[in-house]
């Protein structure tokens, strides 16, 4: 199939709900955000127990989003903690890769690509995924020492006042450069996963790449993230309001006196506690605006219906509950794995724009590595046959020659 014919400019970036909303990238990051998930939750209860909270404890107060920050603890147990941050961070930026590669291959017109096939993508070029944060870690701890050596120069009497004199436009420039750099660090989060999926680069090229968008590119990152962000949460808000409209129609026709009445009422209430503890959206009121909390009491308020007595519970019921839990849990996830889809369509949409207008190279048009393998294939294919044709004339003639001999004979 020819690849999909794009503008090239802003108007391509309203592209990126639409083609957001499938199922295998929805399907591609709800996988990350569960191993991510899993990784800081375990580690996460692991900090608590280091810290010297009980489990019973900790998780009455914080349930399924444990969160070790804001309470005191030893250093080793917020070192576990942030490693499940970091592993939680880097399941998003390989889901990120992988969407991107389903997206640069559907643009590419190959509507087959799978997310296995992704995911293999992945696992084959996880190194640049990685390692790139960790170069712009580096470059800008290498400057922060450079610049504590010199300072420690500067502390050598009567010599020390003109080794901070002298070099000082060197000092500044290294300044700008280091925040520069900062500011790189901070674009290459955007635009990496789709650098590595579409470009198929390496870490050196992905941290050149990022520094030539952060140069070339400023006020188009600026501008078409103003356009991605507000249609991006209009087609999140829509899409979690289908979800709730069809959660409500379940509770409403099933939860009917005629139907299962108080029984469900005590399931989907007891599912929720569970997936939406009241003490989670207290703290969401308490840190957000009064929209937001307006929300989490109509995704929450609507299930714990007044009638619910969680106390009396069957234990059926409470078997009941818990399963519900877990597909209403996965459910949150599927919301929250559009919204980073959406994000991830249109950081690939901007790096493909970007490509094209900085160095007219339209990537679309290039062949990858997959395509290279497939003409791999089929040279290697032709060589066979060629072959085996040659050794079939050979065979022929050979035959020939022999009944010309017996003839002679």
């Amino acid at each position: 199939m020819d690849p999909m014919k794009l503008h090239f400019d802003i108007r391509d970036i309203f592209r990126a709900p639409r083609l957001a909303l499938s199922g295998k990238k929805i399907l591609v990051f709800v996988q990350a955000l569960l191993v991510g998930y899993a990784d800081y939750l375990i580690l996460t209860y692991i900090s608590f127990a280091l810290a010297g909270y009980a489990f019973s404890e900790t998780w009455s107060q914080y349930g399924l989003y444990p969160c070790l920050y804001g309470n005191p603890g030893p250093w080793y147990a917020y070192l576990i903690y942030w490693i499940g941050s970091i592993l939680l961070l880097l399941s998003i930026n390989f889901g990120c890769t992988a969407v991107s590669r389903i997206t640069f291959k559907q643009l590419k017109g190959d509507e087959f690509y799978s997310s296995g096939d992704a995911w293999k993508y992945v696992k084959k070029h996880w190194h640049p995924v990685v390692f790139t944060s960790v170069s712009f870690a580096f470059i800008l701890i290498f400057f922060f020492g450079l610049a504590a050596v010199f300072a420690l120069f500067g502390k050598i009497p009567y010599v020390g006042e003109f080794l901070f004199v002298i070099p000082y436009l060197l000092y500044f420039f290294g300044a700008i450069f280091t925040i520069y750099t900062a500011i790189v660090f901070g674009v290459s989060f955007l635009y990496a996963p789709a650098i590595i999926a579409a470009y198929e680069e390496d870490t050196m090229g992905t941290v050149f790449n990022s520094y030539s968008i952060t140069w070339s590119q400023p006020w188009r990152i600026v501008l078409y993230h103003h356009v991605l962000i507000p249609i991006g949460a209009l087609a999140g808000y829509i899409f979690i309001k289908f979800w709730i409209a069809g959660y409500h129609l379940i509770n409403s026709f099933f939860g009917c006196d005629w139907f299962m009445g108080t029984k469900l009422a005590n399931i989907v209430a007891y599912a929720t506690n569970i997936v939406c503890p009241s003490s989670i959206c207290s703290s969401i009121t308490a840190c957000f605006s009064s929209c937001t909390s307006a929300c989490c009491a109509k995704l929450s308020g609507c299930v714990i219906t007044p009638s619910a007595d969680l106390a009396s519970l069957s234990g059926s019921e409470t078997a009941a509950g818990v399963l519900l839990a877990v597909f209403l849990f996965l459910l949150m996830l599927s919301a929250i794995a559009y919204v980073l889809s959406i994000c991830s369509v249109g950081e690939t949409l901007m790096f493909i724009i970007f490509k094209k207008k900085s160095d007219d190279d339209d990537i679309l048009e290039r062949k990858d590595e997959d395509d290279l393998e497939e003409e791999e294939d089929e040279d290697f294919s032709i060589e066979d046959e060629e072959i085996e044709e040659s050794d079939d004339s050979t065979d022929a003639d050979d035959d020939n020659t022999t009944d010309e001999d017996q003839e002679t004979d």
